[in-house]
Formats: structure tokens, sequence, C-alpha cells
């Protein structure tokens, strides 16, 4: 399909563009996951990390990651015709976190990356997304090598509303991605409903 064109001769559609955010902890997979979705080449901010830098970027669990996005992580994926999702993967390291103001306004939802090794790397987001009422979904990012856990468990250990969905995902895989994208959208989705019935009782 040739986009924004509809196929059999029907009237082009004007698809509803979402945007997404994509957080979580320093090398826990975000740019990997924009990058395994995105039907464009994705813009990435990624640059070398430094020995000025090791004071205060934890690389244990992740001592082979030699690059850190400074900004953010841009990309889009159609999920239909009429249905565009831009992803913006936020900066880990905690010096970055300024800019998360900035790439929150207007999002639909978020994706909160987890590494079962490192699982207090993704508080501060989680604490984030909550406080400011953006919908969220874990995507827990199954490493090789690392324990698999239940989900029930992760939502536990993080201390997550029943409602906030728990799903297992490979960054690297795009079905996979896909499929954490699906609901997040339909998380948010379903959030909003229930905010609009709680305005309107």
């Amino acid at each position: 399909m040739i986009f924004g064109r509809s196929e059999r001769g029907k009237p082009p559609v004007e698809p509803v563009t979402l945007k997404i955010l994509v957080a979580g902890g320093f090398g826990v997979g975000k740019t990997t996951l924009v990058g395994a979705v995105s039907e464009i080449r994705p813009l990435r901010t990624e640059e070398l990390l430094t020995e000025a830098g090791r004071p205060v970027d934890d690389t244990s669990g992740v001592e082979g990651k030699r690059t850190t996005t400074v900004a953010m992580d841009f990309g889009r994926i159609t999920l239909r015709e009429d249905l565009v999702l831009y992803l913006f993967g936020t900066p880990g390291q905690e010096r970055f976190w300024f800019m998360w103001d900035e790439l929150s306004e207007g999002a639909l939802g978020a994706v909160v990356l987890a590494d079962t090794r490192r699982l207090e790397d993704c508080f501060a987001a989680v604490d984030y997304f909550e406080r400011r009422s953006i919908p969220f979904l874990v995507g827990v990012n199954c490493f090789e090598g690392a324990a698999r856990y239940p989900e029930e468990d992760v939502r536990q250990a993080l201390d997550l509303d029943e409602d906030v969905p728990v799903v297992l995902c490979d960054a690297r895989d795009r079905q996979s991605v896909k499929d954490v994208l699906v609901g997040v959208v339909q998380h948010a989705m379903a959030y909003s409903a229930r905010q609009r019935r709680t305005v309107t009782t």
C-alpha cells in the first residue's frame, strides 16, 4: 500500500497519528526497540560512553554497552491504514530526565521497558507516568541469560496497579515489539474511556 492512498479506488484515508514514549533504565533496550519496528530509518542521538561518565553511568549488567542516548530516539510505524504511531525513546540516565517533560507532551501512552536483572532501574519511569496520569504498559525485555519471572511477580515487584499491563517481549523482534505497541494503544484507549466515565458520573 502507498502511504495515504487506499486500495480498490477508495478515497484516501487520513491516518490518525499517535505519540508513544519508550522509557526505562539505562541499557534496557529502548533504542533497539525503536529500531526493530520503525518503518523509517530511526533518528538516534547516541554518543560513545566516556571515562568522564563512568561515575554516573552504572553499566553493571550491561558491561558491553558502549553508547548511550543523549537526547531521544525517534521512529514511525503504521499499524493500520488509518493509524500511525510516532515513537519517542527517552534517555535513561538521570542527568537527562529534564527532557522527559518535553517529550511526554501530547503522548497517548508509554512503554516502560524493564530488565529483570536490574528491575529497580525502571522505578523512575513508572513513578513519572503514574504521577502524570499517563497510561503505560511494562514490557519485560527478555535478555538472553536473564531469569524469567511470571508477569504477576514483576507486577508485585514494581507495585503496579492491577490494570497496568505487564508483557514479556524481545526488543530485537519486530513482531514482538508490534504486539507491545498494540497493547499500549489498547490500554491507553481503555484508560481514557474510564477517565471519561469518571468525569460524567
